[in-house]
C-alpha cells in the first residue's frame, strides 16, 4: 500500500499582519528606528568607557575639542554635569540607554516585518514626543528641534494614515458612514 504524502497548505498570514500598507513605506521607518538604536545603544555603552575616570577632565577635552568656550552657557553645563555624575549613575544611563534601544529594536522588527502591533506603537510613541518637541521649538528654536520635530509629525501622520486605511478597509462602508 502506497503512502499518501500529504500536502502542506501554506499557512495564513498572521491576522496581525498588515497587508494593505506600504512595505516601503514601514520599512523606512523601521530604518529610522533601527538606526535611533544603534545610535543611543552606542553612546550608552560609550559611556561604560567612562567609568573610573575624570568625568571634568574628559569634558573639558571635549569642549575644548569642539572649541566651545568652558564660560559659556552650554560650557557650564557640560562641566556640572561631569563634575557631579557619579560610577552609578553613569551605569544607570547606559542601562536606560540599553532598554531604549531594545525598545526601538522591537519597534523596528515589528515594521519591517508589518506587524499591526508596531504601527500602533509607531503612532504612539511619536504622539508622546511630539508634544514635548513643540515646548523645545518654543524655548529654543534652531534647526534640529525643527528637523526633529517635522521627521517625527510626518512619521505620526504617515502611520495615523495607515491605520486609519486600515480601520476603513476592515469596517463596511455603512458603519462607517452611520457611526
Amino acid at each position: 500500500m502506497a503512502r499518501r504524502r500529504r500536502l502542506r497548505r501554506p499557512h495564513p498570514p498572521p491576522q496581525a499582519l498588515d497587508q494593505r500598507s506600504s512595505a516601503a513605506g514601514l520599512r523606512a521607518i523601521a530604518a529610522f528606528e533601527g538606526l535611533k538604536g544603534v545610535l543611543v545603544l552606542a553612546l550608552g555603552l560609550g559611556l561604560l568607557g567612562l567609568i573610573h575616570k575624570d568625568l571634568e577632565q574628559v569634558a573639558e577635552n571635549m569642549l575644548s575639542h569642539l572649541h566651545l568656550n568652558a564660560e559659556h552657557r552650554l560650557g557650564k553645563v557640560i562641566l556640572h554635569a561631569a563634575s557631579t555624575t557619579t560610577d552609578a549613575r553613569l551605569w544607570a544611563i547606559a542601562g536606560g540607554a540599553v532598554a531604549y534601544s531594545a525598545v526601538r529594536f522591537i519597534e523596528a522588527w515589528g515594521l519591517w516585518n508589518r506587524r499591526v502591533w508596531a504601527e500602533w506603537f509607531a503612532l504612539l510613541s511619536c504622539a508622546l514626543y511630539l508634544p514635548v518637541e513643540i515646548v523645545k521649538l518654543g524655548e529654543h528654536p534652531n534647526w534640529i528641534h525643527f528637523v526633529v520635530f517635522f521627521g517625527n509629525l510626518a512619521i505620526f501622520l504617515y502611520m495615523l494614515w495607515v491605520r486609519v486605511a486600515a480601520y476603513r478597509a476592515a469596517v463596511p462602508e455603512s458603519q462607517v458612514s452611520a457611526g
